[in-house]
């Protein structure tokens, strides 16, 4: 019946217009592929395996525990990356503190390779703060991808929230009809056995109306609110995004220190950054497995939602198939299980307009108090009608489909990218970090030792990088602010 045309035939009428809710009872365009074609397919090339290292499906499967284990060998083998950083930084260290060649006596001149040491330092540190950069675009679209899955939660609550208020509604209208004016006029129309057998053929179509219309609030009583898990998931990526801009505004102090105590030649400062990049480090190495684990999920979900979308909302709300298929898939495949609903009510809103218009040439001239509550059943029959098309437009499955499209492109698209923005910028922070780690010890090693009195001499000033043995200045007199004063 998805494609079947009311036939009705409807009478114009003076009080309103006929019903025009035909075209929204079709079973609609093709508009599920379309929507999601660009969602889908999306696929980390990353196999699959459990502890065992045995392979397991790539299906998003997050309740079995295989797939769990698959996820969690993801973060370890980061975790395995953060030890062999550790390790490499250790040995290195050690092989420089304890093989380091003795200097010669008098010796005046940096060691060979020191200016490299140093610069590479420096370009590593420059590396990761385009790393930073890159992080702070992908924590961004991540956002923008979770900000749109939220606000396609909210509009689908709200056209759900709006079909269960319009139902409720007419219901109300047409029982209100049912006892008052219909009660009104059969007492009116008592002499008139035909007329009375009209009216009361007009309360049994409002009555099937009102039974038809309650069937439609089919998320009426669901556990599940759209709006919970809306906030749920904003509660979450607040966090989540917070916890991102300190760990990159922490890495940027951390670059932008450590540059400054290379240029200003400052131990101190440069052993508290060593000790600070130790620790970002392992932060980079930390979230780099949370990254990838989360981002395997995410393109394993988005390869194939419509299955455990389905189950999933199958469980929590316990509807039927046909309405999940309708409204998830939306194609010409499936057809609208409301059709034979609406076109029960709409032709007894149908049958309901004839016999008033009837009841209407026939009684008023005899009995003259029946124009009153023919003229408010006219009113109520027509509020009905306006809110029975706009009942028809929000059942159709454009809508709803329409915010599922937009929640799996939030997903898929925009919050998958930023995290692949994520993973590169942890990437480049841990390289970055663990080149710096390694550099750094050799080039506090070459700075000069601090005289006291050069920091009045001004000898501190000299070229940022120069890894030379700065001689002690012989004369003072040309810095006046040095001299002692006599006492």
């Amino acid at each position: 019946m998805s494609g079947l045309l009311l036939d009705v035939a409807v009478q114009p009428s003076s009080v309103g217009p006929p019903v025009r809710a035909a075209r929204y009872l079709r079973g609609g365009p093709q508009v599920g592929a379309a929507a999601t074609e660009g969602a889908r397919g999306a696929r980390l090339a990353l196999p699959h395996a459990d502890f065992q290292l045995r392979p397991v499906p790539s299906g998003f499967a997050p309740q079995e525990q295989e797939y769990q284990q698959a996820l969690l060998l993801v973060v370890a083998l980061a975790g395995l990356g953060l030890g062999l950083s550790l390790i490499f930084i250790a040995v290195y260290l050690i092989r420089f503190c304890c093989c380091r060649p003795p200097e010669p006596p008098g010796a005046k001149s940096p060691p060979p390779g020191g200016g490299c040491v140093t610069w590479s330092c420096i370009a590593a540190l420059l590396v990761g703060c385009t790393g930073i950069g890159i992080g702070f675009y992908g924590n961004s679209e991540t956002s923008d991808g979770v900000s749109q899955l939220s606000s396609a939660l909210l509009h689908a609550n709200h056209t759900l929230t709006a079909i269960d208020h319009l139902v409720l509604e007419m219901v109300e209208r047409l029982d209100e009809a049912v006892r008052t004016e219909l009660t009104t006029l059969e007492e009116v129309l008592t002499q008139r056995t035909e007329l009375v057998a009209a009216t009361r053929g007009a309360r049994r179509q409002a009555e099937a109306v009102a039974q038809q219309l309650q069937g439609l609030a089919f998320w009426q009583g669901v556990p599940l609110s759209p709006v919970q898990v809306a906030e749920d998931v904003s509660f979450v990526e607040e966090y989540r995004w917070l916890a991102y801009v300190l760990l990159l505004l922490l890495e940027l102090l951390v670059c932008l220190f450590t540059l400054l105590g290379l240029a200003k030649q400052s131990k101190w400062l440069v052993i508290v950054m060593t000790v600070m990049s130790l620790l970002v480090l392992v932060l980079s190495w930390g979230s780099m497995g949370l990254e990838a684990a989360t981002a395997v999920g995410l393109s394993d979900f988005c390869s194939s939602p419509d299955t455990y979308i389905l189950n999933l909302t199958r469980e929590e709300t316990g509807l039927g198939s046909d309405i999940l298929n309708y409204y998830f898939l939306c194609n010409q495949a499936v057809s609208n299980p409301f059709q034979q609903r609406l076109t029960v009510s709409q032709r007894a809103l149908a049958n309901i307009h004839s016999q008033l218009q009837g009841l209407e040439r026939e009684a008023v001239p005899q009995f003259p108090s029946a124009q009153k509550p023919l003229l408010s059943l006219e009113e109520t029959l027509n509020v009905t009608e306006g809110n029975f098309h706009q009942l028809v437009a929000l059942l159709h499955c454009r809508g709803l489909h329409k915010d599922y499209g937009a929640a799996l492109r939030g997903l898929c698209e925009d919050a998958l990218e930023g995290l692949l923005y994520l993973l590169l910028f942890s990437l480049l922070s841990a390289g970055a970090l663990a080149t710096a780690l390694c550099s750094l010890p050799r080039a506090w090693a070459l700075f000069p030792p601090r005289n006291p009195s050069a920091s009045c001499s001004g000898s501190h000033l000299s070229e940022p990088f120069l890894h030379a043995r700065l001689e002690p200045v012989p004369h003072l007199r040309s810095f006046p602010s040095c001299r002692r004063r006599p006492h």
